[in-house]
């Protein structure tokens, strides 16, 4: 016997598409019977006529590959002033230096000579990291 009218009634009042809902078998005289909209939500109520869950797409192997191309190299576009300007990198390096040095000075680590002198080699592009500015305080420091 034929219920697709009914699959299709079941569908718009469940609110899903006809290939998820789903009759009972062993029920089929029954949903025969049913020809209005309200005998049909009875059968739904009864569990005669159900909606099988919504089967979704895993993204986990998709999440796994992202992280492992993220990690290489290869994967970078475009050039290193493309990803970061070069006079923004330039800032945040030097501000990042007259930060640490300010420090020095405060703490009474270094004088206001030494601090000075610093403050233009860092201006200069003379030092290029605080690594090597806590060396050049210690060779200071040391004469």
């Amino acid at each position: 016997m034929n219920l697709s009218a009914k699959k299709r009634l079941a569908a718009d009042i469940l609110k899903v598409g006809v290939s998820r809902v789903r009759l009972d078998p062993n029920r089929a005289d029954e949903i025969a019977d049913a020809i209005t909209r309200a005998s049909i939500r009875n059968l739904i109520k009864r569990g005669v006529i159900w909606a099988e869950p919504a089967k979704g797409v895993s993204r986990g192997r998709h999440r796994s590959t992202k992280d492992k191309k993220s990690k290489r190299a290869g994967s970078k576009k475009g050039a290193k002033s493309a990803r970061m300007g070069r006079k923004e990198r330039w800032l945040t390096h030097v501000r990042a230096l007259r930060r640490r040095l300010k420090l020095l000075r405060d703490r009474g680590v270094i004088t206001d000579k030494t601090f000075d002198q610093l403050y233009l080699k860092i201006k200069g592009g003379q030092v290029r990291s605080i690594r090597h500015l806590n060396e050049l305080v210690e060779k200071v420091s040391r004469a």
